[in-house]
């Protein structure tokens, strides 16, 4: 069993053991999962932003043109005045 000891400000080192099976490494987030009362799982909350891709895309859409997109800003800016 791996074991942790929360610090005065409510912080945690993970055991190794427990990083390497999550695939975790520093800089990386986690998320707490809660199961049932008083249990919590943890969760990798990683993942590349290539997972991303195609996930908004709209196909029925054309591309927009810097111009058409400086334009629509003043137009939105002269609307919240």
């Amino acid at each position: 069993m791996a074991r942790a000891t929360i610090t005065s400000k409510g912080q945690i080192t993970i055991p190794v053991r427990v990083r390497e099976a999550l695939g975790v490494n520093a800089g990386d987030r986690i998320e707490f999962v809660e199961i049932a009362e008083k249990q919590f799982a943890i969760i990798p909350a990683t993942g590349s932003v290539r997972d991303l891709k195609g996930l908004f895309r709209d196909r029925t859409r054309r591309p927009v043109s810097i111009d058409e997109m400086n334009r629509a800003i003043v137009k939105g800016a002269s609307r919240s005045r």
